[in-house]
């Protein structure tokens, strides 16, 4: 691939050190794939940086609040940073306390989206519809929305990747970030150039190869049509008699800001298995009923105009990412293995297809990968630097961040998909 490709991911991590003078752990993870990418950027940017309902202080401000609800100190540092060069008050850095109640307002669907996002209702929406002088318009309350959705799905993929571990911006074995206050782009880009340098280093970290997944294979030729009907709430009552709690560091102190209390409320309210054996059946979310490509896209797009587009153009291309190498050792179609870890991750929020057959769930994905997905999903701060290196090492460090990609946009559109359809039953009552 040409290096002025603008697909190639050294034209694209050049692009991000123009703009922002460093290149984020995330950015060089999601190198791997630079299509994803380059569509990821674009929404990102579009969300945070271009026109838009809502003032760029507090989009980040959002985002600021969103990702310590997950205890997630890479992003929360990175959007405080940005808050003040958009001009920011520094006295809202204080605190929920020190904001204004419009903004302040927006903490409870924060926490419910985050942990529990079948549990917002018209209620919620209308409450901050009809609050006076505080309260919000339609397009800002969706511009807020996707916000949220966004960086709550993106904590869950720096923490399966192991940005947040490491000192800094730069995440899991990165260079130093690079400050445009001590080297100019000029420098960046030529001779010992950064960006060579990390891609030399990247190229050396996609060369390593692990054992075949031949158990893998063999799991899913077995693959058959099973019992029709709730297979997805047995799965999930399967999960819990089987012990699928979020892994916590070894010594039993779970990661994360231990600093960010000021920037939320209610900090013990967490995820809870949706399917739960002691309550009578759960409304569950039927896709058929209301779905992003029928209900969703439209309605977002509306409200807030392109964004829908973008955001159907990433959730479109991570179920296009494809990998060779995890289809040959797989022997079936890649689309199989991605469509169980989506449904799986769907499942976990109460979203269920009618079409698939949930049996599939425990023939493609071992134990251990499903207690990998569900803590990255449900508990990302409760992951460690370890576990991206120590399950599941018959995939390469690619193929780890494909997982995490899918990890991430379907989190997000599951969050979407709930609150779209509380805004929408909130319109047509």
């Amino acid at each position: 691939m040409s290096s002025s490709d603008p697909e190639c991911p050294q034209f694209l991590f050049v692009k991000v050190l123009a703009s922002r003078g460093r290149l984020e752990a995330v950015t060089q993870q999601m190198g791997y794939h630079p299509q994803y990418l380059d569509s990821f950027l674009k929404t990102q940017h579009y969300l945070m940086h271009m026109d838009g309902p809502l003032p760029f202080d507090c989009r980040h401000y959002i985002a600021i609040m969103a990702a310590a609800r997950h205890q997630c100190r890479y992003l929360v540092n990175l959007h405080v940073l940005q808050f003040l060069r958009a001009g920011g008050d520094p006295q809202w850095l204080r605190g929920l306390e020190f904001i204004p109640p419009k903004l302040r307002n927006l903490n409870e669907i924060n926490k419910i989206l985050a942990h529990r996002p079948w549990l917002i209702t018209k209620e919620h929406i209308e409450k901050l519809l009809k609050i006076s002088e505080w309260s919000w318009s339609l397009a800002e309350l969706v511009h807020a929305v996707v916000l949220l959705a966004h960086c709550h799905a993106l904590a869950s993929f720096v923490f399966g990747c192991g940005c947040e571990q490491d000192e800094g911006l730069g995440g899991r074995g990165s260079l130093k970030p690079l400050s445009l206050g001590n080297q100019c782009f000029c420098e960046a880009t030529a001779g010992n150039s950064y960006s060579q340098e990390l891609l030399r280093i990247n190229r050396k970290r996609s060369l390593d190869s692990c054992m075949e997944l031949d158990s893998l294979r063999e799991r899913m030729q077995r693959i058959h049509v099973e019992t029709e009907g709730r297979e997805e709430m047995r799965l999930l009552q399967q999960d819990r008699e089987e012990g699928l709690s979020p892994l916590a560091d070894t010594d039993g102190v779970v990661t994360g800001a231990t600093n960010l209390a000021c920037y939320m409320q209610d900090p013990d309210f967490g995820y809870q298995d949706f399917a739960r054996r002691d309550e009578d059946q759960t409304q569950v979310f039927r896709v058929q009923d209301y779905s992003w490509e029928d209900h969703g896209f439209s309605l977002v797009n509306r409200l807030y105009s392109d964004i829908g587009h973008l955001l159907d153009e990433k959730f479109r291309m991570v179920d296009g990412l494809q990998s060779s190498a995890m289809a040959k050792r797989q022997g079936c179609e890649p689309s199989v293995f991605k469509r169980g870890i989506w449904n799986y991750i769907h499942c976990m929020f109460g979203i269920r297809y009618d079409d698939y057959d949930y049996a599939e769930v425990n023939q493609l994905l071992e134990r251990m990968l499903k207690v990998y997905i569900k803590t990255v999903t449900c508990y990302p701060e409760k992951t460690n630097s370890e576990m991206f290196d120590r399950f599941w090492k018959q995939f390469k460090h690619s193929e780890k961040v494909h997982v995490n990609l899918l990890i991430l946009e379907a989190r997000m559109q599951a969050e979407l998909l709930y609150a779209l359809q509380a805004i929408t039953q909130y319109m047509i009552s």
